[in-house]
């Protein structure tokens, strides 16, 4: 879609499409919302081929309760109401965590370096703290690195301690090597263990760090390229 594209903000884009500036393929389109492949379709702004945006990437501190997707069908608030009206250029989540999840998520503009990092062969690990509802022992953490079989799909943890406990409930540290679908609830469920809370707090050598729930910050350079 051209609003996502990057040429300037989204909001910037819209109103240049509104405004009939923007051409595709040599046709006017007014839509913001139509359909373009980027290094496929030529797009002019003013005649003019737009500046490749630079990459951009962001980290989120996901509260808890907002649907990682631009808009939902149900209505329910998504991570993008952190964004509002902060001028940024159009950013697609580079992953996702499901509405109950908090954490470290990060949004990017390039969805080439997005793949890569998504991508299992990657071998970026993913950090959690997870508070559990019972207090954990050595063969609970050892069922959670050794795995289970759910409906053909080995579920494990590259790594799994204990960081705590109280008088009914304990916070583990799971590490993931891969990013299979709600894997963390899934294989804790088919242990009989329910999930109070389930915060990502590092990616690779990223950490989220003191970041306050709900705010964001650009990623240095370095930052970028460590991941």
């Amino acid at each position: 879609m051209i609003s996502k594209l990057g040429i300037g903000s989204r909001t910037e884009a819209a109103r240049w499409v509104r405004e009939g500036r923007v051409r595709v393929n040599g046709k006017v389109i007014r839509d913001a919302e139509f359909p373009v492949m980027q290094g496929v379709d030529r797009i002019l702004v003013d005649g003019q081929e737009p500046a490749s945006a630079a990459r951009l990437v962001i980290m989120l501190n996901k509260p808890r309760g907002l649907v990682t997707t631009v808009k939902d069908e149900h209505g329910r608030d998504t991570v993008y109401r952190c964004l509002d009206g902060a001028g940024l250029p159009w950013l697609a989540p580079v992953g996702r965590l499901d509405k109950a999840s908090e954490g470290l998520l990060l949004f990017s503009n390039d969805p080439v370096w997005a793949a890569r990092i998504t991508n299992p062969a990657s071998g970026l690990d993913k950090q959690y703290h997870v508070q559990i509802d019972r207090l954990p022992d050595a063969a609970l953490l050892a069922n959670l690195e050794h795995g289970v079989v759910i409906e053909g799909e080995r579920l494990a943890a590259k790594a799994a301690q204990c960081l705590r406990t109280g008088e009914r409930n304990a916070w583990l540290e799971i590490v993931l090597d891969e990013g299979r679908n709600r894997q963390i609830r899934r294989l804790l469920e088919a242990l009989d263990i329910s999930v109070l809370r389930l915060v990502r707090v590092a990616v690779g050598s990223l950490s989220l760090g003191d970041l306050p729930k709900g705010r964001w910050r650009s990623l240095t350079q370095q930052e970028t390229d460590s991941i």
